[in-house]
């Protein structure tokens, strides 16, 4: 029995951003659970085609099942920062019609105990989206420099009391190695104060620690910028973000790209904006989605178009 438990995450205003059109190329950086994929392929069918990107093989294989009815799909089991070489494998050379982008960690990978994402389950450290990576959150919480440590929970979970976290994991790894998410979490609880909030202690860290683990954030960065290399003209980015650090570097990027000057000089020397905003402001879950999935309260989606660049800058001057 499959037990892959999954939630779409704005299923519809994802998908409906895309403006799926018969016979286009689309791709789907991240298939997770398949629902986003599945959408998109029963609008692009039967002459459009998608590819979807996973590393986990739980995901592909739950989803492979789900969408076996569509032969118009290709899974590609690699990471999407991957996405110029493995498309040109395929004999793709542009993306034609769009790419959706589901960031951050899937409920099946944060709900299953032995993947060891959360804290409210006992699990060996661990956090990898890719099972066959030999990097984990144990070493992470056992060999990373005290500074190290510091500087990825200030960085990348936000979290106030960092050094003090820091301080008190260093000083319980010299006795014996963290093994588990609730060592860990009893050792943040204890190297905390207590204050009134409804977040546990332990969620920040864990965040930080998860993204060090899978390079979430560089990969952002990164996928984003070979997106727009491969998107064809009125070609779309559909990007759903979970955490402010994950937004934060797709607004920058998409408010770079579309602006006209980015030089600030006299004389403008930049070449022409590589995109649209389609969206200025995020568009939120509704209402009705965050009763039945209340982490859709912090989703966040955007949405930029490829525009034509009619000259070239070279051109121009």
């Amino acid at each position: 029995m499959d037990d892959f438990k999954h939630y779409t995450v704005m299923l519809n205003e994802a998908v409906d951003a895309l403006e799926c059109k018969d016979g286009k190329i689309y791709v789907d950086c991240t298939l997770g659970g398949g629902g986003h994929s599945e959408l998109i392929l029963k609008r692009i069918s039967p002459n459009g085609k998608l590819i979807s990107f996973d590393i986990d093989d739980e995901a592909i294989a739950h989803a492979r099942e789900r969408l076996k009815d569509y032969p118009n799909l290709t899974i590609v089991k690699s990471s999407y920062t991957n996405i110029k070489e493995e498309l040109k494998k395929l004999g793709i050379e542009k993306i034609t019609g769009g790419v959706i982008l589901d960031l951050g960690a899937s409920y099946h990978q944060l709900t299953k105990a032995e993947r060891g994402f959360s804290f409210s389950k006992d699990a060996p450290l661990d956090m990898r989206f890719n099972m066959q990576s030999d990097f984990s959150a144990y070493d992470v919480v056992n060999t990373y420099k005290e500074d190290d440590l510091v500087r990825i929970f200030s960085e990348y979970g936000e979290e106030r009391f960092s050094k003090r976290i820091a301080k008190k994991i260093v000083e319980v790894r010299k006795v014996k190695p963290i093994r588990t998410t609730k060592e860990l979490a009893d050792i943040i609880i204890s190297a905390t104060p207590r204050i009134k909030s409804n977040i546990h202690p332990a969620t920040r860290v864990f965040q930080a620690i998860r993204i060090e683990v899978n390079n979430e954030l560089k990969n952002v960065n990164f996928v984003l910028h070979d997106i727009l290399d491969l998107l064809d003209k009125d070609g779309i980015i559909s990007v759903i973000s979970f955490h402010s650090l994950e937004d934060r570097i797709v607004k920058q990027i998409f408010k770079f790209e579309s602006q006209k000057c980015r030089c600030n000089e006299m004389i403008c020397k930049c070449p022409p904006p590589r995109i649209e905003l389609v969206n200025r402001k995020p568009i939120m879950a509704s209402e009705k989605e965050i009763l039945e999935n209340p982490p859709s309260r912090s989703a966040k989606l955007r949405v930029v178009r490829a525009i034509l660049r009619i000259k070239t800058w070279e051109q121009r001057s």
